[in-house]
């Protein structure tokens, strides 16, 4: 039965890993030239590849081990995306007033992590599971607060105590994508003596 392994892919051989978020989009071209668009996804979904990381006989070692012991794509794990991993902008310190939680009602308090996307009036909200332990920052109404508990497993964040009505919750945090391989074959090569490579190692984010 797969599960999810709660450890991040190792980080020496994912430097140099591409990749970013996709979207299915279906389009239809009409007789008139014009064309209808929708999709059938509410999400993105993310793709990498991190088979430009290895460059070593020892890149591989710790590759097949991590490989192996996650029997290829059967079982999920974390990885760290180079491009987009906190709560704020990459040449900003992340701070608990990064992203909106929601509002108290004076009964909830618990708070699902999300990080928002917004450009030309329009945005997206994506949920954050995978939250870096020790990582995330809470306010109320901009008021740093340490008196919650996250679950660094699903990304939900407990308060000690509810938020009084119209109380914004906010968050600052990095975090990974929960991915698998997306393969069943690791496609590895010997160029030199203490050289090696790997063609592809494609990952895919798992989707809630």
């Amino acid at each position: 039965m797969s599960v999810f392994h709660e450890i991040r892919f190792p980080f020496s051989v994912s430097i140099g890993a591409s990749g970013g978020p996709e979207r299915r989009t279906q389009i239809v071209p009409l007789l008139s030239g014009r064309e209808q668009r929708n999709t059938p996804w509410a999400n993105s979904r993310r793709r990498y590849d991190a088979g430009p990381g290895v460059r070593s006989l020892a890149d591989i070692h710790t590759l097949i081990e991590f490989f192996e012991a996650r029997r290829g794509p059967l079982h999920g794990f974390r990885f760290r995306d180079p491009f987009d991993n906190r709560s704020a902008a990459p040449d900003q310190a992340s701070s608990p007033t990064d992203q909106i939680l929601g509002n108290g009602d004076g009964a909830t308090t618990i708070f699902q992590l999300v990080k928002s996307y917004a450009s030309g009036g329009e945005s997206w909200t994506r949920f954050i599971e995978k939250p870096v332990d020790g990582s995330v920052l809470v306010a109320l109404d901009g008021v740093a607060t340490s008196d919650f508990v996250v679950d660094p497993a699903t990304g939900l964040v407990t308060l000690a105590s509810p938020p009084a009505s119209d109380v914004v919750v906010t968050a600052g945090f990095a975090f990974d994508v929960p991915v698998r391989f997306d393969a069943e074959r690791l496609d590895l090569a010997l160029d030199e003596p203490g050289a090696a490579s790997a063609l592809s190692i494609p990952l895919i984010e798992i989707r809630p």
